[in-house]
């Protein structure tokens, strides 16, 4: 789980791209925060769905204008505090919220290691998921690392990682039509990384 998967791969991207990797894997990880955002009437998840979208306007070029710099603290805002909520929920929440705060980060200016940063918050978020949903205290250090990296959720997560990458590395500049499609994949219907999804 540590520095030696971050991948490689981001050291090449060119910025567009960094901006679309980011903004897939926030876009995967948003419904953790919009369940918890409904459940606990904690901060505004319209106004996070709204910068989100900015961003992906943003790369399809659609003449849409947003001050991102003027969005960070809008985000910051509804990160929730970790000590204050005692229910795991809050740290998918957090997660997510700050997945899209790094991903501004990258519009703003585009860093690799931001990018690499959004890509272990996210295989964090589903180990932590699965350390919680399925571990017991009976399992040794090693068997927890096991389980986590064979689970099926964290072998969808590195999939879908690696298939934004390809998708992102096959184009030569971001276009419309690639922007829809990886807006769709990142959607992944309403399920986030962890499985979750918020349609009342």
């Amino acid at each position: 789980m540590s520095d030696q998967s971050i991948n490689p791969q981001l050291f090449e991207l060119q910025d567009w791209q960094l901006v679309a990797f980011s903004a897939a894997l926030s876009e995967r990880m948003f419904p953790n925060f919009a369940l918890f955002s409904r459940l606990v009437e904690f901060g505004n998840a319209q106004q996070l769905r709204q910068i989100l979208n900015g961003v992906w306007d943003k790369l399809a070029n659609t003449g849409a204008k947003m001050n991102f710099e003027v969005q960070l603290d809008k985000v910051e805002a509804n990160i929730p505090d970790l000590e204050e909520f005692s229910m795991y929920g809050a740290f998918p929440a957090n997660d997510a919220v700050v997945a899209l705060y790094s991903t501004l980060n990258v519009v703003l200016v585009a860093d690799a290691e931001e990018a690499a940063n959004i890509a272990n918050l996210s295989r964090e978020c589903v180990a932590t998921f699965i350390e919680v949903s399925e571990a017991d205290d009976q399992l040794s250090d090693e068997e927890v690392v096991r389980l986590i990296n064979t689970h099926e959720m964290m072998e969808q997560e590195e999939a879908f990682q690696e298939e934004v990458l390809a998708r992102i590395t096959a184009a030569k500049k971001a276009n419309k039509e690639l922007i829809t499609e990886l807006r769709a994949l990142a959607h992944n219907e309403g399920v986030s990384n962890i499985g979750i999804t918020d349609s009342e």
